[in-house]
């Protein structure tokens, strides 16, 4: 792979780890909830679910789905449901977290695991490997992309778990809250609707 194509893979990962979807919403919506330092295992546990989701699309999983359509359906089932129970979880959250809270923000192992469920992280999977790995160097291109996306993965959602923490003050009024966490549930939902098609 050439530094150009480094570099072109590098911009194509930003712009799909920065952009609106699940993993970010529910990054801002823990950020106001849990603060940066609790969100931290959910932010680590988007970057290595998806960078072995990644290299799993890139050596086979992903013409195997293409080969067995029943399992992509199975997964986009299981991933709309899954995506919709957080989103219903969002919304009806009405206090901040605190320590001794019964809510928590996700762990690595919950995060890492909605990637597998994750409709734009697939999306994202498979149109990386189309594009980013040589034929000829398969196996090193694909470790590059995995490791392109680690690369900007982590400062990406880092900026949505910050937002949400630069908002808590504004939300500490529990009107204000319970309109955002209904909000973010409303706008996790609707990242259902690509899927759909």
């Amino acid at each position: 792979m050439s530094f150009d194509v480094f570099l072109a893979l590098l911009v194509f990962a930003l712009v799909a780890s920065i952009t609106p979807g699940p993993n970010n919403f529910m990054l801002l919506a823990s950020g106001v909830n849990f603060g940066f330092a609790r969100t931290l295992p959910h932010m680590f546990g988007i970057m290595g679910g998806f960078f072995v989701l990644l290299i799993a699309v890139g050596f086979g999983l992903g013409a195997l789905i293409q080969t067995f359509p029943v399992m992509h359906l199975v997964l986009k089932v299981l991933g709309g449901g899954y995506l919709l129970y957080l989103a219903w979880r969002i919304a009806m959250s009405r206090s901040m977290g605190k320590a001794g809270n019964s809510a928590r923000p996700m762990t690595f192992l919950e995060a890492a695991a909605f990637q597998w469920v994750n409709p734009k992280a697939w999306m994202m999977a498979v149109t990386a490997m189309a594009i980013y790995t040589n034929p000829e160097n398969h196996s090193v291109s694909v470790l590059l992309v995995g490791v392109a996306f680690s690369l900007v993965n982590l400062p990406s959602v880092s900026v949505w778990a910050g937002f949400g923490v630069a908002l808590r003050g504004f939300l500490a009024d529990p009107v204000r809250l319970k309109w955002f966490n209904i909000a973010m549930g409303v706008a996790l939902a609707l990242t259902l609707i690509p899927m759909l098609r």
